[in-house]
């Protein structure tokens, strides 16, 4: 393996060891197979090709202080991924099974995991597509489980630090009885024009309002949104956005410092009133939120005069981050320790 410059590492693909693999077939699960290709063999007429049967998820391994390894929320993403399969009809898969085949690659892998304090993790990537072939939109009657993982760095360049939004009205990620409460490839597809449009305005990420509407707030491109105002942790309601795992957890951790949480409809307008904001994913975690424009309306929300994350996303952040590393007591149950 080549010397990996663990502390300079963007968030993207770097080839590891092995992946792991399980095809559905005759109405069953199979094996577990470990594989050290990169490629997948799959028919033309894939229904993962021509009618989206395809979900992800997104999970990360860390190295302790302790010398042990940790993953976060690992069954969590599994009962996500379950929820996925319900909606776009495709076979569930176990609980056990997914947390089996999510150790498995991580140990596989272990020499790939970064070490603490460098800033980086090992990315989990659980794939679940449709690979039986099918003209006609029908659900295939086979399909691949495969995790892979990478080392990454941060998901934005700065780290935990401040960043730019612009609200875009002209495209939306997800309709409000659509797909967008689950996690497959065509939500993201359908945000990369407007995250173009946001980089070459000089934005970090784009910024969508409901598509319904258009006066409440939905997602930061590919994270959920929250603000602070009062003591008080608010994030969005809505059928169109990703329940995500790291916002349930900055939820419960709002609620362990005494705070107060609401989801709810928040209409554009009450912008104007936070305190502090953020976005929350797996791949950033949070990232503050310096600004978000709204040409349309000539408008900006400042909720970082100095550039320099707020206090209480700052203590959402590091709270997190140390029960991910094992520094402070996992209470909730949310880590598993290999």
């Amino acid at each position: 393996m080549e010397k990996i410059d663990w502390a300079n590492l963007s968030f993207g693909y770097i080839p590891t060891d092995y992946n792991v693999r399980c095809y559905y077939r005759n109405g069953a699960w199979g094996e577990v197979e470990v594989s050290s290709s990169e490629t997948i063999n799959l028919h033309m007429a894939a229904t993962s090709l021509h009618y989206g049967q395809e979900a992800f998820e997104g999970l990360k391994a860390f190295r302790c202080p302790d010398g042990r390894v940790r993953i976060f929320r690992m069954k969590d993403n599994a009962e996500r991924l379950q929820s996925t399969c319900r909606g776009i009809l495709m076979p569930e898969l176990p609980t056990d099974l997914f947390c089996e085949m999510t150790e498995k690659v991580v140990m596989l892998n272990e020499r790939f995991i970064p070490p603490y304090e460098s800033g980086a993790a090992l990315y989990i990537r659980p794939l679940l597509i449709g690979t039986g072939a099918q003209v006609g939109v029908h659900p295939a009657d086979e399909y691949l489980f495969v995790i892979f993982v990478s080392p990454v760095g941060p998901y934005f360049k700065g780290g935990f630090s401040t960043n730019k939004y612009v609200i875009i009205r002209d495209y939306d990620r997800a309709a409000p009885l659509g797909t967008g409460c689950y996690k497959v490839g065509g939500n993201y597809a359908a945000s990369l024009r407007a995250n173009r449009i946001a980089h070459e305005a000089g934005y970090s990420c784009e910024f969508y309002l409901d598509a319904k509407e258009k006066k409440y707030i939905d997602e930061c491109g590919a994270a959920n949104f929250f603000g602070i105002k009062d003591n008080t942790y608010i994030t969005p309601k809505s059928t169109s956005i990703l329940p995500s795992i790291t916002n349930r957890s900055l939820q419960q951790l709002a609620l362990d410092m005494g705070m107060k949480v609401e989801c709810r409809q928040i209409p554009e307008e009450e912008l104007s009133t936070f305190e502090e904001a953020g976005a929350c994913g797996t791949a950033a975690v949070i990232s503050p939120i310096a600004r978000i424009d709204d040409p349309e309306k000539n408008l900006s929300y400042v909720f970082s005069k100095d550039g320099k994350p707020g206090p209480l996303s700052t203590r959402l952040y590091q709270r997190l981050r140390d029960i991910q590393y094992g520094i402070e007591p996992d209470t909730h149950g949310w880590v598993t320790v290999l």
